[in-house]
């Protein structure tokens, strides 16, 4: 069963070039990347259409606009589809969808999200074309994403593959800026990666230098709090024994110690607010904070806040472990207190992950494309499909490529779109034509 959700459904001329007939591509295959080069015009209207929705992680009704216009395009594939509410963690909800094929076979695990980094009170809101490029707000993370998912689903259709395929969509709605409490706006997510044994992550493409490359490990991403406390007193007995040294000279002792001491391969730590005085205090909002003082005081509190980012779980844990160490080492007449919060798992690079890249460069050869090395983890964020890792064998990275993600003027390189998704076809076609063995 995946989920308490899921019980109840238990029940202008393209710009590719065409890729000729492979010998070692099988009948049904060659249909797969015909439908997709032939469906190339239908899918950028339909991208042209999602984009000029704004859905904003905190614009509710426009997720919601985005998720009524996916789910007629998910039932025509035969999927049975959910509104999964979240209330109660402050979002707009997510939608799920579920297609049952042959008993036995892999069950795959579809993941992207409907959200955008870009609120309604962005400036940047019009969706363009310029040539090759599409540009808009969540046009590659992760609209474009998602049409890549559904141009392969539809190339599955097409050449007979989908019908015996076991498969569960989750498109998020708050991918962006996750919903709290955690564990219940990521439940659904993390039920369904139980079920599966194949998840495959619609975000963007990794590229380097022109060349695709394949995403099998992306980093953690929790964040820290850091507050400490000092003796108020008047500055002229700063550093004396009755004095102390002050919150702030505590602060920085510690901010310095983990610059200096925590550094090692694949791992992060971020500061990226700080404040102190007399008081120094965080907001409740835990992104904005207020100080004030005088130079002739001795500072009472101060606090920062900050992330760590790690390649494995037990990495995370023991940077967290060393962190404390170092605050627990006060300066005279200080106090400091340290909190972390886990958030973003990391998706180590397993060797289950590691296969379904050897399959997916199987299919680039097929294609006559070139091999995709594996990404740098350190140079990807977390994200959703982290939170199945470990429960399924993962590929991330399934998605368009593009440019100024995050930005104004985010922009898709089209001809992605093909590439994705005919790889993305083949690569769940024959998963699905066999009983996947966990590596």
């Amino acid at each position: 069963m995946i989920s308490r959700h899921f019980a109840a459904l238990l029940c202008t001329a393209p710009l590719f070039v065409a890729v000729p007939a492979a010998a070692q591509l099988s009948p049904a295959e060659q249909v797969m990347v015909d439908t997709v080069e032939a469906r190339y015009d239908s899918d950028v209207a339909l991208l042209e259409r999602l984009v000029a929705q704004n859905s904003g992680t905190h614009n509710h009704e426009g997720v919601r606009a985005v998720r009524e216009m996916l789910v007629p395009e998910l039932e025509a594939l035969g999927f049975t589809v959910e509104r999964v509410d979240q209330s109660a963690a402050g979002r707009a909800g997510h939608l799920f969808a579920r297609h049952e094929g042959a008993p036995g076979t892999t069950r795959m695990l579809l993941i992207g999200h409907m959200d955008t980094v870009f609120e309604p009170s962005s400036p940047f809101q019009q969706v363009r074309r310029e040539g090759d490029r599409l540009i808009g707000p969540g046009v590659v993370d992760d609209k474009g994403g998602v049409v890549v998912m559904l141009a392969a689903l539809r190339a599955m259709q097409a050449a007979g593959t989908l019908d015996q395929a076991n498969i569960v969509i989750a498109l998020t709605g708050d991918e962006e800026d996750v919903g709290a409490p955690l564990d219940v706006a990521r439940a659904d997510l993390v039920a369904a990666g139980q079920w599966a044994d194949v998840a495959l992550g619609f975000e963007s493409l990794a590229v380097r230098d022109g060349a695709d490359m394949g995403t099998i490990a992306r980093r953690s991403s929790n964040s820290w709090t850091l507050t400490t406390s000092g003796r108020v007193g008047h500055s002229s007995r700063v550093f004396s024994q009755g004095s102390g040294y002050g919150a702030i000279y505590e602060l920085a002792r510690i901010l310095d110690a983990f610059r200096r001491e925590l550094p090692q391969d694949g791992l992060t730590y971020n500061v990226g607010l700080v404040a102190g005085g007399t008081p120094g205090l965080l907001a409740d909002d835990r992104v904005s904070a207020s100080a004030q003082g005088k130079v002739n005081i001795i500072a009472g509190s101060a606090v920062a806040r900050g992330d760590v980012r790690a390649l494995t779980q037990e990495q995370t844990m023991a940077t967290f472990a060393a962190m404390q160490a170092i605050v627990d080492q006060h300066l005279p007449g200080t106090d400091a207190e340290f909190a972390y919060e886990l958030r973003y798992p990391a998706m180590a690079a397993t060797a289950g992950n590691v296969a379904l890249l050897d399959r997916l460069n199987a299919i680039n050869a097929d294609l006559g494309r070139p091999a995709m090395a594996p990404f740098p983890p350190s140079d990807r964020g977390a994200a959703d499909i982290s939170f199945v890792a470990p429960y399924a064998d993962a590929l991330a990275g399934m998605g368009p490529d593009g440019s100024n993600l995050h930005a104004e003027g985010e922009a898709l390189d089209l001809e992605t779109i093909v590439r994705q998704a005919q790889r993305a076809a083949i690569l769940m076609s024959r998963l699905t034509a066999e009983h996947y063995a966990p590596q």
